[in-house]
């Protein structure tokens, strides 16, 4: 990465929130550059939550700026991050359980039929979602027994596995991601992690936050690390690699404090 700010993908400048007497970001500089992923590690409370629901326009900050792609913007709610190509996945996943892997992917955004009746009667246009959404699966790695099958019977790195596709089809710039492996096995984890690799190309940059630093070292180009609501670390990870126990222990020691 050359760091140039026309690299820039998100910056954000000087964020500050407050929930009551509790200041959950102060002063929080941030940036995602153009191509990378990005781990945002630290403990319960240290802000990394606060910082992307912020930027998804899920909380507004009291105080700082937010640019994309070099222009400052004004994100007030979760559509003008959409509209800027940013969709996020948060732990829940909030799929539809009655609904197969198709619907989950068009649910709120269904394409209506053309012609008369079917703009006049928005009846959904079934089958042109099913084929936009083989053709975007033919180029990721997922595994599917049948599009036809009810979220709500599948494992859960296949619930996962709908979420990123999801997020691929919609998030045309941007994705950003809150514990993708959490409640995974150990081969459903490294399928994700795999995936994850593979979605930098279709979009621009990825956010991925996580506990598990041994995930992070393995997807990651760059992590920054939160504590108290304060930025106190980033570590590029490509340039330090050749000793993954080394960068290893600088993240763990700066999300600690003993460092």
């Amino acid at each position: 990465m050359t760091g140039k700010a026309c690299d820039l993908l998100i910056e954000t400048k000087g964020l500050y929130k407050r929930f009551g007497a509790v200041v959950a970001l102060n002063n929080v500089n941030f940036e995602l550059r153009k191509g990378e992923i990005i781990g945002l590690v630290g403990d319960n409370g240290a802000g990394k939550s606060t910082l992307i629901k912020i930027i998804s326009g899920a909380i507004q900050a009291n105080f700082g700026d937010i640019y994309f792609e070099g222009e400052k913007v004004d994100i007030r709610q979760p559509r003008d991050a959409f509209e800027l190509g940013i969709e996020t996945i948060y732990q829940d996943l909030a799929l539809f359980n009655n609904l197969d892997f198709t619907k989950n992917i068009f649910v709120g955004r269904e394409y209506k039929s053309r012609g008369l009746l079917g703009r006049l009667l928005a009846f959904a246009d079934d089958k042109r979602m099913r084929s936009e959404a083989i053709d975007k699966i033919k180029n990721i790695s997922i595994n599917l027994p049948s599009l036809e099958q009810r979220v709500d019977t599948m494992s859960g790195g296949q619930r996962q596995a709908v979420a990123i596709t999801r997020s691929i089809f919609w998030g045309k710039k941007v994705i950003i991601m809150d514990e993708p492996t959490s409640a995974l096995g150990v081969q459903e984890s490294r399928k994700i992690l795999e995936l994850l690799k593979e979605m930098i190309n279709h979009v621009k940059g990825i956010i991925l936050i996580t506990h598990n630093i041994d995930h992070i070292l393995k997807v990651a180009d760059r992590v920054i690390v939160l504590r108290h609501g304060e930025r106190v670390g980033d570590v590029n990870c490509k340039d330090e690699k050749t000793n993954q126990e080394e960068v290893r222990f600088k993240i763990v020691s700066m999300i600690t404090g003993s460092l």
